[in-house]
Order: structure tokens, then C-alpha cells, then sequence
């Protein structure tokens, strides 16, 4: 049996990270993430797995964000029986992502139920947190490097930057290599080490989250700067929406820089994320993945006021300002953030900085077009606070870095597909990488299959072979 790549998710949008690898009668699943954003696309979670997720034999996750493993609780639930394969600081970091999504899907039904809010009866999670801890049983943690045995094929994980334990993966069958990007890191991210440069591949799956545009050349830490001085000096309160994973702790590496240098007046800060917090404890394990010394990590943390407690989360809506928060989601679909908009969003003299990609269908994404009126917990939330965007700070690699990054291949793919980025984003990095690279690229369509090929195939004109949806 020849080896086979389809595309069972993040195709159309950046979020629902899924792959399936089939060869000599191995089943091996590439990430296994949410979809989120539109109506259309979250809906996606709630119909049957594309494969009978009893039929596959592992599953290899390239790093913890929900996008790339928020199903698994899902998978595990209704029958997968084999291991999750993923480098020590991923199973880590799932271990606090997986089960408190579980238990914010749970909180949310209940929240439906009682508030008589859900068209369903009785309103029921897409999973629990106990179905993410059984989930949890069954990860098996790889150091970057190491070849790992599947079977007939042979997976590698390679340093990606984006977060801690975030990985490339490298997989080796008969009939070839392929090379999934995951999340591609920044060159130039102030946290994380950069990518390792691409090995020889016969197909290579990229990302193409930031495809249509290149990080600006500012000094976003003194942009973030100026808008927490302007605000607290004003008696405002700074709402930073951040990914508990790798965002939060940006964030506070900038404002302990800015602080200990004077740029930031001394109000206080708070974390109240208890996720942010506890990452910080396996950030700290993990000092070969990251830039930060021990010194200035301890720093980071001394700045803040760490919030673990409903009760503290809920004060913080009472106290005022001036202060900065920093509070999951990123994206405001979730967590303790919604309340603060809640609390805060109204007055004109608080701001709420959007501080990564924003897609398309979340709150974020509407604040950030410029709508002004939010629906949280049921109701609209008139938004008259100043709303800034830093999306800078993201640490996903842009258009020129993610070409850099490939042209650091000692030869060319046979094959390129740009996935894991919003159409007109995937689209125009394949303009880019033909024009740059003089390679062949296309964007899959959801539920394509492709061979995996140690040699050019040739079909549609693309020297790709092609299986319909």
C-alpha cells in the first residue's frame, strides 16, 4: 500500500488542526484540534469523527494549543485506544489545557442551562473534563530529535519555536517524507528559540496563519508601553486578552522590561489565569526551549499578582483601576476575560489590547473590525473602551519568515501544501513562495487525499496527485 496524506482539517480556516498519515496499513493521525471561529466551522466538533477513531493506531500532536489538540478528549471518548506521541513539555502543558477545557465546556452548558439560553434540552458539552483526563492517560512524551518507531514509519519531532514543546514533525515511510510545520516560530521572538531550519522533504504541509502579511518593524514592547502609561495615568484599567500558553508569558517578560526600565508607571498587574500560572512552573523546567534566564523569569513573576481564585477574579472587577490584567482567551471566547469586558468595556478610559491573530468569527476578530456591541453570557455588551491591536506580538512566523525558513531546504519539496491559515492568508503564501522559491504550491480542499511520493508526481497540472474529496 502506497502511503497517503488527507487533509481532515484546518483547510479553510487556521484552527481544527488534523491529518490522517495511512501507509502499509498503519493509521496515524497529525494533531487532533477544535475548530473555532464561525458557526459553520465549530459545528464541525459535533459531527462524527472522519475515520472510526477506533481505527487508529496513534495519534502525533505537534504542540498543546486547542487548535491542534482540543479533540482528543472527543477521540479518546469514542474509542481511540493508542497513544498520543509528543514532546515531554506538550504532554506537560496539555495536562493543564485539556481538562480545564473540559471543564469550561461544562461550565458553559450549565451557565445555557440555567439561564434557559441553549435551543438544546438538556444542553450537553462536546466533552468533560474527566473525558480530557482520560485523554491525558494515554500521551506519550519524546524528546526533539529522537526517532520514534510507528510501525512502518518513523516520527521525528524538531524544534518549532511558538511555544514551549511546540515540534515540526518529520514523518519517514517507504514511499517517502513528509514535514508538518505545526505552528512555525519567529526568527526574532523576545520568549521562545527560533525553528530549526527544514531537512530534505518530499512534501512539506505549512502553516499560513500570517501568509498575507509581514510583522511590522516597531517596538511593540514600547507601542505596549505607551498605551499602559497613557491609560493608568488616566486611572484607567488595560485589558490584555492572551493565550495562557506563550502569550501571558510575552506579556509579562515585556512589562517587567518596561517596568524595571521606567517606561510604565507602578500600577498593579495582574495574571488571573490560573493555566498562566501554572505554565509558568513547566516554562521553568524547560529553560533550553526559551530565551529567558533564571533571573529574569523570576522577575516576570514577581511583577505580578498571580490570581487563582474565582472569588480574587471576581474582585478584580470591583477594584478599578489604574491596573493591567492579563486574562484568557486570546481571542475573547472564553475564560475569565469575558467578565472583565463585562466589568470594564463601557468606560472610555480602559483600553483592551488584541495581542495575536484573531479568527475569523471570534469576539476578537469583531472588536478588531470594529464592532462595538458584544454578546457574552447572553447579553450585549455595549464596548466604548479604547481597543488596540498588537498583533506583533504573535509568535507565529509571517509571510517572509515563513519563506526564509523554507529556503533553508537543501532541495526543493516535490509537493507544498499551505494549510492552517484564512483562504485569502494561504493563498497569497503561495504567490510568495512560487515568486521567491520558483516552487509549486497549492491549498488543499477539506477531505483531500494526496500521495505521499519520494518522486514528482503529475496531475492538474501541478505535479501534485490529487484524490477527491
Amino acid at each position: 500500500m502506497s502511503t497517503s496524506l488527507r487533509f481532515l482539517g484546518a483547510t479553510d480556516t487556521v484552527t481544527g488542526s488534523r491529518y490522517l498519515v495511512e501507509t502499509d496499513g498503519l493509521r496515524l493521525l497529525v494533531d487532533c484540534g477544535l475548530f473555532q471561529g464561525y458557526k459553520q466551522l465549530r459545528e464541525r466538533n459535533w459531527r462524527p469523527f472522519p475515520v472510526d477513531p477506533a481505527s487508529l493506531d496513534a495519534v502525533v500532536v505537534s504542540h498543546a494549543h486547542l487548535d491542534h489538540t482540543g479533540y482528543l478528549p472527543a477521540l479518546v471518548r469514542d474509542g481511540f485506544r493508542g497513544r498520543i506521541h509528543a514532546t515531554a513539555a506538550t504532554a506537560e502543558l496539555s495536562g493543564l489545557i485539556l481538562p480545564d477545557s473540559g471543564r469550561l465546556l461544562e461550565e458553559q452548558v450549565a451557565f445555557r442551562d440555567r439561564h434557559h439560553t441553549s435551543r438544546h434540552s438538556p444542553p450537553l458539552p462536546l466533552y468533560t473534563e474527566d473525558d480530557a483526563r482520560a485523554a491525558l492517560e494515554r500521551f506519550e512524551p519524546h524528546p526533539f530529535g529522537q526517532d520514534v518507531r510507528l510501525g512502518e514509519a518513523t516520527v521525528r519531532f524538531v524544534p518549532a519555536g511558538h511555544i514551549l514543546g511546540a515540534a515540526q514533525v518529520r514523518i519517514a515511510t517507504a514511499d517517502g517524507r513528509v514535514h508538518f510545520t505545526g505552528d512555525l516560530g519567529r526568527v526574532d521572538d523576545p520568549l521562545m528559540r527560533p525553528p530549526a531550519a527544514l531537512e530534505d522533504t518530499d512534501v512539506l504541509v505549512s502553516e499560513s496563519t500570517y501568509g498575507d502579511r509581514l510583522h511590522p518593524h516597531v517596538d511593540a514592547a514600547g507601542m505596549l508601553g505607551d498605551i499602559v502609561t497613557d491609560v493608568c495615568r488616566k486611572g484607567g484599567v488595560v485589558l490584555l486578552p492572551a493565550f495562557a500558553v506563550g502569550r501571558a508569558e510575552t506579556l509579562l517578560l515585556h512589562l517587567s522590561r518596561l517596568r524595571a526600565c521606567g517606561r510604565i508607571p507602578e500600577v498593579p498587574v495582574f495574571l488571573n489565569s490560573p493555566m498562566a500560572v501554572d505554565a509558568s512552573e513547566i516554562y521553568a523546567r524547560h529553560p533550553e526551549e526559551h530565551r529567558i534566564s533564571a533571573e529574569e523569569f523570576a522577575a516576570m513573576y514577581r511583577l505580578a499578582t498571580l490570581v487563582r481564585s474565582v472569588d480574587e477574579s471576581k474582585l478584580l472587577n470591583l477594584r478599578g483601576g489604574p491596573a493591567v490584567i492579563i486574562s484568557a482567551s486570546g481571542m475573547l471566547e472564553g475564560g475569565r476575560i469575558l467578565h472583565h469586558l463585562d466589568a470594564y468595556g463601557g468606560d472610555p478610559r480602559n483600553a483592551i489590547v488584541l495581542t495575536g491573530f484573531q479568527a475569523g468569527g471570534t469576539r476578537g476578530a469583531a472588536l478588531q473590525r470594529g464592532e462595538r456591541v458584544l454578546r457574552i453570557h447572553g447579553k450585549d455588551v455595549p464596548i466604548r473602551a479604547q481597543v488596540h491591536t498588537l498583533d506583533m506580538l504573535s509568535a507565529h512566523a509571517d509571510a517572509a519568515q515563513l519563506v526564509g525558513w523554507m529556503s533553508t531546504a537543501p532541495t526543493a519539496p516535490h509537493a507544498v501544501y499551505l494549510t492552517h491559515g484564512e483562504p485569502a492568508a494561504a493563498d497569497q503564501l503561495r504567490l510568495r513562495i512560487r515568486r521567491s522559491l520558483g516552487w509549486t504550491a497549492r491549498v488543499p480542499e477539506f477531505g483531500e487525499t494526496v500521495a505521499v511520493t519520494g518522486a514528482p508526481a503529475s496531475a492538474a497540472g501541478e505535479g501534485i496527485a490529487v484524490t477527491a474529496p
